[in-house]
């Protein structure tokens, strides 16, 4: 993204500040309501921020995830007014103008906005980027540029944006062929918001058509598997290991629910950031690929009952997986929305095990990641026994946040078991947490690069 110069900037930055009528400024009495600051950065992105009377030096810089380009500063109501009444103040960014997918500029953004902000309030002593969904994929850009102390990312896209696009057209490509054939679904390359909401909308009512048949109940489990959507929807615990019927009626519930609504619907905003799709599957060995999916037994109990052939579907995906590589979208994806793992300051990262939309297994890539760029050291990884994209409690937040801080101020990871965020939670006063011993299974997507 380009900017104006930092001198520029901060002229523009301090010009446009507004301190909300009424709201007396941070180091007002205590008791007093937090101040609240708006602004605008030089690319027509705004901002928000929240300082309590009581601040503690400490700030959260807050990325929302996809959707209408506002300015958010909290994770949630209920975790911002615990974050405030602790001393945090909190900030965060609209991102620029333009797509939904917003990751062209978002990471400077919310760097500008820390900028903008600390002209106002003075410095922070420690600044944490905390990002939720594909704010959680900002965040864990914004641990590779220092311009943070510490980052906690939450239920984030920390596999990549070349990742997501690739498994969710892998989905839409086997319901488009096993359960809607001759209905020319369109998969890639939306030019408008009506056609990837339409295309969506086909693809929902495939699967709704389809669980009234034990084959269509088979093929939708595999278009589970390959959208990586979890067998876990409702009630307090997932389905038995071995309830295969159970964890096929609750994956596609997920899909009932809307899922293919929202990510097909979203792929216009990837593509129109991205200037095309990045996303391919020609040439992609859909046996070899499903080899490696944790629900491969589900699958093949499925196809039995139904007395289909998994080989011969498969094979048929294979054939006509048509979409090629556009190298510039991808080239682009890659740079603006791929983590390469060099972590310049300690990360957490948290996730609910049945997440709909931004599955945990998106975990594993991220580790490996950071593995592979010799950064281990700084990441921490913990799991919430829980259902639902982004859904944490206002415990879960603080007490994740809290022990980044304290990994920053000490240089030394606290204890990040399942027991210890637990511990952690409770000691807060505030609602129930759920941390639990967890290890994801592998994302099931080709390779990153063909």
């Amino acid at each position: 993204m380009q900017t104006l110069s930092r001198a520029v900037a901060a002229v523009v930055l301090t010009a446009t500040v507004a301190l909300v009528p009424g709201v007396a400024r941070a180091g007002q009495e205590q008791g007093a309501e937090p101040a609240h600051y708006t602004g605008k950065l030089p690319d027509g992105s705004t901002w928000i921020a929240d300082v309590p009377a009581n601040w503690n030096g400490r700030l959260v810089l807050f990325s929302h995830g996809f959707g209408p380009l506002v300015p958010r500063n909290r994770p949630s109501d209920a975790a911002g007014e615990a974050l405030l009444a602790r001393g945090y103040a909190l900030a965060g960014s609209s991102y620029a103008p333009g797509s939904w997918w917003a990751l062209g500029s978002a990471v400077q953004d919310q760097i500008d906005t820390l900028d903008a902000v600390s002209k106002i309030i003075g410095r922070p002593r420690l600044t944490i980027a905390l990002g939720q969904s594909m704010g959680g994929l900002v965040s864990a850009k914004i641990a590779e540029t220092g311009a943070v102390d510490g980052v906690l990312n939450t239920c984030g896209i920390v596999a990549g944006g070349v990742d997501l696009n690739n498994y969710q057209l892998n989905a839409g490509h086997a319901v488009a062929t096993l359960l809607a054939p001759g209905q020319n679904i369109k998969l890639t390359n939306y030019t408008t918001p009506d056609e990837a909401s339409t295309a969506a909308s086909q693809l929902t009512q495939a699967v709704t058509n389809a669980q009234s048949t034990p084959a269509g109940r088979a093929r939708i489990a595999l278009v589970a598997a390959l959208h990586n959507i979890p067998a876990w929807s409702s009630g307090a615990t997932p389905p038995a290991p071995h309830d295969y019927t159970a964890q096929q009626l609750q994956q596609y519930q997920w899909f009932a629910s809307g899922v293919l609504n929202f990510t097909f619907g979203a792929r216009y905003w990837i593509d129109l950031a991205a200037g095309g799709d990045s996303a391919w599957n020609k040439g992609l060995d859909h046996s070899r690929l499903l080899r490696s999916s944790a629900n491969l037994k589900q699958i093949k109990a499925l196809y039995r009952q139904a007395g289909l052939n998994l080989k011969d579907d498969l094979t048929l995906l294979t054939a006509k997986a048509a979409k090629q590589v556009e190298p510039e979208p991808l080239a682009l994806m890659t740079q603006t929305s791929e983590p390469t793992g060099r972590l310049k300051v300690p990360a957490l990262s948290i996730h609910t095990i049945s997440d709909q939309l931004v599955p945990v297994e998106q975990e594993n890539e991220y580790a490996a990641a950071v593995r592979s760029a010799g950064r281990p050291h700084l990441l921490r990884q913990a799991y919430v026994h829980r259902v639902g994209h982004c859904n944490f409690s206002a415990s879960e937040y603080v007490a994740s946040l809290q022990t980044i801080e304290q990994r920053v101020s000490t240089g030394h990871w606290p204890a990040t078991t399942a027991q210890s965020l637990n511990d952690a939670a409770a000691a807060l006063s505030l609602d129930a947490s759920a941390f639990v011993h967890y290890k994801p299974s592998r994302l099931l997507v080709q390779p990153s690069h063909p």
